[in-house]
């Protein structure tokens, strides 16, 4: 495993409204993902890309629920060797879609995983971005249609393929290296209360 090419800050040294960010994203996972510390050590950059981030990923009036979200992001991601992304996203995806191999099945060949024929329209259109994105045609958009996305949720697809684009270069060229609790969420059942 590589080493991180820039230290992590410190939480304690972060600006006030960051380090409160970076606390309840903890209290609610239980840890600190990497990238939100990665990326604080340029707080204007950090407000910026998490101001996109939660635009795109936490919008209530989409066609696209939060598993496809997540399965964009870990699709395209894969299509950029983006290690951190795949890791992090996947194991969201798994949790959302309640699917504990559907997150390795996109990432390797989304084609072949076991999703809907909806899902597989929208993640041809993603890879189509990640990929040619100056290949789209109105045809693209008709594929979508017919599955019942309109143009505002293809808007939305394109949109979450290019920010995490961003995320997954970003990722790479740092060496941010996936928490170790990613690798194992949502594989498993919970185990039921006594």
């Amino acid at each position: 495993m590589s080493t991180p090419r820039y230290p992590l800050p410190d939480l304690n040294s972060l600006p006030e409204d960051i380090k409160t960010k970076v606390m309840e994203v903890q209290e609610k996972a239980g840890f600190v993902p990497n990238v939100f510390l990665a990326l604080a050590r340029r707080p204007a950059e950090w407000r910026a890309f998490f101001a996109y981030h939660d635009a795109l990923m936490l919008k209530e009036d989409s066609g696209l629920s939060k598993g496809d979200r997540e399965m964009i992001v870990t699709t395209t991601s894969a299509a950029n060797h983006c290690l951190y992304c795949v890791v992090a996203h996947g194991a969201i995806l798994r949790i959302y879609e309640k699917k504990p191999l559907v997150a390795d099945q996109v990432a390797v060949n989304h084609r072949k995983a076991d999703i809907s024929p909806r899902q597989r329209a929208m993640l041809d259109f993603a890879m189509k971005v990640c990929q040619a994105s100056h290949l789209i045609e109105d045809a693209d958009f008709e594929a979508l249609h017919a599955h019942g996305f309109s143009d505002e949720d293809a808007w939305d697809i394109a949109a979450i393929t290019a920010f995490f684009g961003l995320s997954n270069r970003m990722a790479s060229f740092s060496g941010m290296q996936p928490n170790p609790e990613f690798y194992l969420m949502g594989r498993m059942p919970k185990a039921k209360a006594a």
